[in-house]
Parts: structure tokens; C-alpha cells; sequence
């Protein structure tokens, strides 16, 4: 089954251009288009699409509200991969922070695009930039580090998450770590289940707000 994928950006052109680079791919359908965050919840609804490619700013509603909204009323919600213009963008750090899963860039190279969608159907990898890192270390907070600290992860756990927060899948993570993929999988879901986060995006934003990890 191919990967389904709803595109919502205010731009025709933006839209246009993701449909044909993503149309091009045997195992990628795009099933709808959006111009605005507000028309977001029925067609997910309706389409049940694996991947949302949301633009962070559009004029009714912005990709951060329509985000939460999504994740806040949608069963089983799908993947949401954040569409911009700029990396160094606040607004793409409080929408990774509402809940989305990964990040694109506009200007992304074909290939690129691809792989984005790719990465963040199938959830073991992120896509979180330098500058977005950046980011979350300066929005650092005491609650942050307190609640990293009450977490409590064991030292194989914080190996872990140090790994995933430079962005490599679990197969990397086992290769390196000299380890099967599914001891690997059962850290990652130990390490989201103590965080309280919803997924890797969710623990890395905490990892680099608590300092634990600081951005290179």
C-alpha cells in the first residue's frame, strides 16, 4: 500500500510542485489538497491520509493550531510533516512542539522531499535541523530539566536518546549500539512512556530543552 498524503499550503504553486515531485514516486498517492489549516480536520477525517505535509503559516488558521487540532480530535491521527520557508522559523518549533513530526524546508531538493515523507510515514527517524535544536535549547526551562530528571532513565536509556536525539533510526541505533533492533525499540518505547512524550520528535524537543543534550 502506498503512502497516503494530504498537502495544505495557502501557495497553488507550493502544492502543485509537492504533488508532482511526490506523484512521481510508485509508493506515494496524494490524496487532497487544503489551501488553509482550517479545512485540515474533515478532510483527514474523510481522506485518511498517513502523512498531513502542513505550511506552518496560512491565513485563517496556521499549521500550529491546526496541528493541535488534529492530534487533539482525529483517532489514530496521521504523521504531520512541517512545510516552511525559513529553518530558523519560531513557528516551526512550536509546531514540532504541538505535535509534529518532522520538518521540510520549501526549497528541499526533489529527493529530499521524498525522503522527508518517506522518514516520517514510517516514524523511526526524525527530522529535526540544526537551527530547530538551536531552538528548543533556548527555550530551555527548570521544569524541563525537572521533569528529564523524574524521569529516571537508566544509563542504556539516556545512550539511547543521546542517538536518537542526532537523528538516527533504530537500525542505525542497534548497529552502533552492537544490538538487536527490537532491544532498541524497547528502549525508545520506555524512554517515551517515562518522558510522557507521544513519539521520538516529542523526546528530543525534551532532551534538548532539559539540556541534557545541547545542540551542536
Amino acid at each position: 500500500m502506498p503512502f497516503t498524503v494530504l498537502l495544505v499550503d495557502d501557495e497553488p504553486l507550493v502544492r502543485a510542485g509537492l504533488r508532482a515531485v511526490l506523484e512521481a514516486q510508485p509508493d506515494i498517492e496524494v490524496v487532497g489538497e487544503a489551501a488553509d489549516g482550517a479545512a485540515v480536520i474533515p478532510l483527514v477525517n474523510r481522506l485518511r491520509p498517513v502523512v498531513v505535509a502542513m505550511d506552518v503559516r496560512m491565513p485563517l488558521m496556521d499549521g500550529i493550531e491546526a496541528t493541535r487540532l488534529v492530534l487533539r480530535t482525529v483517532p489514530d491521527p496521521p504523521k504531520i510533516l512541517v512545510v516552511t520557508t525559513f529553518e530558523n522559523d519560531e513557528y516551526v518549533y512550536e509546531a514540532l512542539r504541538a505535535g509534529a513530526d518532522g520538518f521540510l524546508l520549501k526549497r528541499a531538493r526533489p529527493a529530499e522531499i521524498v525522503h522527508a515523507v518517506r522518514l516520517v510515514a514510517e516514524g523511526e527517524s526524525l527530522l529535526f535541523p540544526a537551527a530547530v535544536r538551536q531552538l528548543a535549547a533556548e527555550y530551555g526551562t527548570n521544569e524541563a530539566r525537572a521533569a528529564l530528571e523524574r524521569a529516571a532513565l537508566t544509563d542504556r536509556e539516556e545512550e539511547v536518546l543521546r542517538l536518537v536525539a542526532r537523528g538516527l533510526s533504530n537500525a542505525e541505533i542497534a548497529a552502533g549500539l552492537t544490538v538487536g533492533i527490537e532491544t532498541v525499540k524497547s528502549h525508545v518505547s520506555s524512554i517515551l512512556a517515562k518522558l510522557g512524550a507521544r513519539d521520538r520528535t516529542q523526546a528530543v524537543i525534551a532532551a534538548y530543552e532539559s539540556g541534557f543534550v545541547a545542540p551542536s
